[in-house]
């Protein structure tokens, strides 16, 4: 699959946007890429598996989920069109990704190899910058999570989604554009114990919820920004 058909997505992504069409043609016309298509579901990057590309999301979402021994599964970040993936990992004497990366919709990725990546940097300050700044992003996402999940009760991790929407969709009433399968993943908790700690704030007057929404009831449970 050609990259010409991709080069409008790419200019608009953080790595690439200083890049003209003509210098990305350049670019990808004397170096190997891939374009790889996958459906709904499919597993993109195992657990474990070695990492040799940056990969660029061209079409789609795509979650980074965990999975323990006993089948919880804890969805740690979400990524969509211009997202990348893998650059904390490329250059690291580790280069394993310690979670599965999977398609969240029908998704395209482009993927880098390390040397066009290596290349990339050594030839452009613009690009080196901003992939440095992406891998500080990346860690700052896996830590500000891991520290979430560490300390929050259930009901404090409610809380603060329902704080986070509260104010993005500036309505008591929290519309849920995900499953509570994929809310419970989100905030790192079993669907049963969601459920089981929804029910308790439904009791003490602090929420109602059905399958589609959650309404906020008691608002000190809000912070003020």
């Amino acid at each position: 699959m050609s990259i010409k058909n991709h080069l409008s997505i790419l200019r608009l992504t953080e790595l690439f946007s200083g890049f003209s069409t003509e210098e990305l043609l350049n670019l990808f016309k004397a170096q190997n890429y891939i374009i790889s298509k996958y459906n709904k579901g499919c597993i993109i990057h195992f657990e474990s598996e070695k990492c040799n590309y940056l990969d660029i999301i061209l079409k789609g979402q795509v979650f980074i989920q965990k999975i323990d021994e006993k089948g919880n599964v804890l969805t740690v970040a979400e990524f969509k069109i211009g997202d990348n993936i893998g650059g904390n990992l490329l250059f690291s004497k580790y280069p394993y990704y310690p979670m599965s990366v999977i398609a969240k919709s029908d998704t395209e990725i482009l993927h880098i190899p390390k040397d066009f990546v290596l290349q990339l940097c050594q030839t452009s300050q613009d690009f080196l910058v901003k992939f440095l700044t992406c891998i500080s992003d990346k860690t700052a996402i896996l830590t500000s999570k891991i520290k979430s999940i560490s300390m929050k009760s259930i009901r404090e991790s409610i809380i603060e989604f329902l704080n986070y929407e509260y104010y993005t969709q500036k309505s008591k009433e929290i519309k849920l554009n995900m499953t509570k399968k994929e809310l419970a993943e989100r905030l790192g908790i079993q669907r049963t114990s969601l459920s089981r700690e929804l029910n308790k704030m439904k009791k003490d007057g602090l929420i109602d919820y059905d399958a589609h929404s959650i309404t906020i009831c008691d608002f000190d449970i809000i912070r003020k920004p």
